[in-house]
């Protein structure tokens, strides 16, 4: 018998740092490594991990490799829930997590957090936030801005606490197993709510199933959805479609998809429009890169992944897909 959660927990331990322009990701990956003894802030993590100044977002999967690259283990998911978050907190593991952030005057856009606590009597998570600082979270309102990136959450923990981590993840410690979870969930819930995020959602985890071809229609369905204009306060007059204007500056799934099916004027059209807020988008140039080298514009292709490597010298794939490309001309 599984015993029950205590009604609150706190993990210790855990340093706050405060944020520069666009640094949450590298201040939240050195305040998950600060649970562990880990001393480095944004001024040694950041320029490992976005090396141009203008570089507007740091995936997980980044974080993860940094993490990775201190020796640390990452689980890295999609499709959290409460209760998990719960018992990762109750085990003394706090978690990372990306959120949909709004403020009054830049808007909508993605955030990272790191929870390090929770209070069912008062229905609160306690997060370190490197914009706000310490703060409370609601769980029904963080769950709003959680489901935007799919509820994804990161577990940093060092090597020996492999086996206490596993323990807490139960059966999401199976990869194939977790995924399906997410789907299944996606699925419901975009029948249930019927919108943008949802069917984006869907998009993401039909496509981490190797599904690409029921993903970009269910991307198909997000961007034909009506905008939530709540998670979207400052959005351009020439945005278009359902996702809110900044969504695909920090998720890709779309361009994945749409490559993957040969859908390559979507992807060019969507990435054009990230370029457009964003000219170093590392990310948009390589998916742009792809799909012009897909429809045979090989000079144009060659010229976005050199762009994409400019902002990120250490885009593996942009200079594996360069290279091919420059083997082959």
């Amino acid at each position: 018998m599984i015993a029950p959660l205590p009604v609150r927990a706190s993990v210790r331990g855990v340093q706050h740092e405060y944020q520069r322009l666009n640094n949450c990701g590298p201040v939240t990956i050195g305040m998950a490594l600060s649970r562990w003894g880990g001393t480095l802030n944004q001024y040694a993590i950041a320029p490992k991990l976005k090396p141009y100044g203008g570089d507007v977002n740091v995936s997980p999967e980044e974080l993860s490799a940094f993490a990775q690259a201190q020796g640390m283990d990452v689980h890295l998911a999609r499709g959290g829930d409460r209760t998990l978050l719960r018992s990762l907190l109750a085990a003394g593991f706090p978690v990372i997590v990306e959120t949909w952030f709004i403020t009054h005057d830049s808007g909508g856009m993605g955030h990272y957090r790191l929870l390090t606590g929770y209070d069912d009597a008062s229905g609160q998570f306690s997060a370190l936030d490197s914009y706000l600082g310490p703060l409370k979270m609601n769980y029904a309102k963080f769950d709003e801005l959680w489901r935007s990136f799919g509820r994804t959450f990161l577990v940093v923990t060092p090597p020996e606490k492999r086996a206490a981590l596993s323990a807490v993840l139960d059966w999401r410690a199976d990869r194939a197993r977790e995924q399906a979870a997410a789907l299944w969930t996606a699925q419901r819930e975009a029948a249930r709510r019927s919108d943008a995020v949802g069917f984006f959602n869907l998009g993401q985890a039909h496509l981490d199933a190797g599904k690409a071809s029921a993903a970009a229609l269910a991307f198909d369905q997000a961007l034909a959805a009506t905008p939530d204009r709540s998670l979207d306060p400052t959005r351009p007059a020439w945005v278009q479609g359902g996702l809110a204007w900044r969504t695909l500056w920090y998720a890709f799934g779309p361009f994945e998809a749409y490559t993957r099916t040969g859908q390559y004027g979507k992807v060019l059209s969507l990435t054009g429009a990230v370029l457009r807020s964003v000219p170093t988008h590392e990310e948009a140039q390589y998916w742009r890169a792809r799909a012009l080298a897909g429809l045979g514009r090989t000079s144009q292709a060659q010229a976005a992944y050199r762009e994409a490597l400019r902002v990120r010298p250490s885009f593996t794939e942009a200079r594996s897909a360069l290279d091919d490309l420059d083997e082959n001309t």
